[in-house]
This record gives structure tokens, sequence and C-alpha cells, in this order.
């Protein structure tokens, strides 16, 4: 079984088609020796015929390439911290730093949070549907930071699943968001599915999965707002790809906004502050798994699990209050919070 990704050539110039992938950036492509080994493989192919590495790419040309599934790897124990907020025997709840990848991938084979996890609780782990990723309910991105649910049997995350995909587990996300969505709550309703011209991006499109996102404004800035996020579907940059296609993508994601369209909200005397804020604080998506509310699915208990936003989320915060506040009255970012536990 492999993963399949299209790819539309939209240049006017030609060029090479291993120099056009490798420059793509994509995980799974992680070397130009791998693109090599797919392309003598016809594991990729240009308009259904396979090609040569030096194929001169034509505009239009579409790109078709089958990934083989990752083999199994062993899983190399690193003790790497982990912040637990809640566990016991059947499962546990972490909160996931920023900048972590959750598990090993194509060119990526240590340093995850699965790395971590195998350190810290061993084989007390669910097997999981993928070898490469014991444990592993469901995801963050990299840049997000927040709450995660682990399982420690296979029984658990049968469960889990099964409660992921009936929406019985609540997950709320806190975000800063370019400019304010309109009306100020709603629900996001689309089809998302893998960019054609991007493959590192998902995009709304008439295909795709269904998605589905509730959002309420609760802390309206000059230019930004500060926003709470259901989820009731766990798609691939879900919040991103939905607040990108509001035209308020989240502040800080570079692949689905960027520093120069962030600058263009601004007053002409706030560009340096904004260029200051995205190079030497916000590193990464202003986007955090703030809070986790479901039924365990072994004991019964009802969990309903806060995590508070780290430190460059909360100076961003504090960034907003000190430059863009509508009003004198300066904010707390946990008062604002628990006001708004409720939708």
């Amino acid at each position: 079984m492999s993963d399949k990704v299209q790819v539309i050539y939209e240049c006017e110039d030609s060029m090479r088609l291993d120099k056009f992938l490798a420059g793509l950036n994509i995980q799974e492509l992680y070397s130009r020796t791998f693109i090599e080994h797919l392309i003598e493989e016809d594991r990729i192919v240009v308009n259904k015929i396979p090609v040569k590495k030096s194929y001169l790419l034509k505009k239009g040309d579409e790109i078709e390439i089958s990934i083989p599934e990752l083999p199994p790897t062993e899983i190399v124990p690193q003790n790497i911290p982990l912040e637990v907020v809640y566990e016991d025997e059947d499962l546990a709840i972490i909160n996931k730093v920023a900048g972590m990848i959750v598990h090993p991938g194509y060119g990526i084979a240590d340093h995850t949070l699965v790395n971590a996890m195998v350190y810290r609780w061993g084989n007390q782990l669910s097997s999981g549907r993928d070898i490469n990723r014991p444990g592993i309910v469901h995801r963050l991105d990299r840049g997000t930071s927040g709450l995660m649910i682990i399982a420690k049997n296979d029984p658990t995350q049968s469960a889990l699943c099964e409660m992921l995909s009936r929406r019985e587990i609540k997950k709320t996300y806190i975000a800063i968001t370019c400019g304010i969505p309109h009306p100020s709550e709603g629900i996001i309703d689309t089809n998302i599915s893998r960019s054609i011209s991007n493959p590192r991006k998902m995009c709304v499109s008439q295909q795709g999965r269904r998605a589905i996102t509730r959002y309420k404004v609760i802390q309206y800035y000059n230019f930004f707002s500060l926003v709470k996020i259901g989820l009731e579907t766990g798609r691939m940059h879900q919040i991103r790809v939905h607040f990108a296609h509001l035209k308020n993508p989240i502040l800080g994601d570079l692949l689905y906004n960027s520093h120069k369209q962030v600058k263009t909200l601004v007053p002409e005397n706030m560009k340096h502050k904004v260029s200051e804020l995205l190079t030497e604080h916000l590193l990464r998506q202003a986007l955090h798994s703030w809070r986790l509310e479901f039924t365990h699915p072994i004991s019964g208990k009802h969990l309903d699990i806060k995590a508070e936003p780290p430190e460059d989320f909360q100076y961003t915060f504090n960034w907003l209050e000190q430059y863009f506040s509508l009003d004198a009255k300066v904010k707390d970012l946990r008062t604002i919070l628990e006001e708004n536990e409720e939708w």
C-alpha cells in the first residue's frame, strides 16, 4: 500500500523533474537519492507515463508520486522531557511542546514525541494500528502546542478511536488570527484535500473529506483576534486551512500566510513590531490545544483537562494587549479563558 500525491507543474519555465521535487520540501521525499530511487521504480510518473529524472517539466504537467509505505522501524527510547497532566493505567494526557514532531516518518527517525513516550512508558503503550506510532490516538502539527491523549493498551486505543469518530471527545483550541473572522461566531463546514499545487499544504476543495470547525472570537484587537475553536472532525491542518479560507489565517503560520501578508494589516509605524514578533518570539503558528473533555472509555470517569498556553503564546497575547488593544484596560489571558469556558 502506498500514499499517492498529485502535483500540477504551474511554472512557465521548464525545470528538471528531480530538481523540482527536491525543492518542494515534502517530508516523505527526504533526499534527492530517495527521489531518484522512486523515479527509477516508476513510482513517480508524469502525465501517467514513466520518465527519467532529467525530464524537463512543462506548465500543466501532472506529476503523480506513489510514496511506499514506511517500513517498520525500531523506536529508539530517548530521554526527552514530557509534561504529563493526567495519567492512569489505561491512558495519559500530555501537554506537547511546539516544535516537537509526533512520530517518526521518512527522514525523521528520532527526537519525536513517540521516542519520548517509549522512553517513559516502554511497552506500556498500545501497539497501535501502525508499528511506528505506539500509543498515538490523534496528532498535533509540529508547530501546535497543547493536549494530546496517549493510549496505554489496545482496548483503550480502539475505544478512543471510536469515540473520536463519533465526535465524543470534545477538543477545544485557542488561536490568534490575522484580522477578525466574520461572523464573530460560527461553523466552517467544507471538504479538505491535499493541494495539487503544493503537496505540503491542504486546501478547501469540492472533493476531499468533510471538515467541520466551530469558532468564537473571545477577544478583539485592532487587526487581530483571539479565537476559541472546537473541532468536530480531525483533518490534517484543519484549523489552519479553515481560517486561511476565511481570509483570517493563524498568526505565525508561514505555510498558509507570510510575514509580508501580516505586515500589510498594520500601519507603517507598526510593521517593525510585527517583524520582531515573528522572527524573535513567535516562531510557529499561534495555535494551542487548550482543553479536552470526554468520558474515560474504561473507567467511565468524566475528564475535563486544560493546559495553559506556553510562553510564546502568552508573549504574543501580551504583545497584542500592548500595541493593538481596543481599550485601556489590560486583560489577562487566563481570565479571558475562564470567562469563555462554555460556548
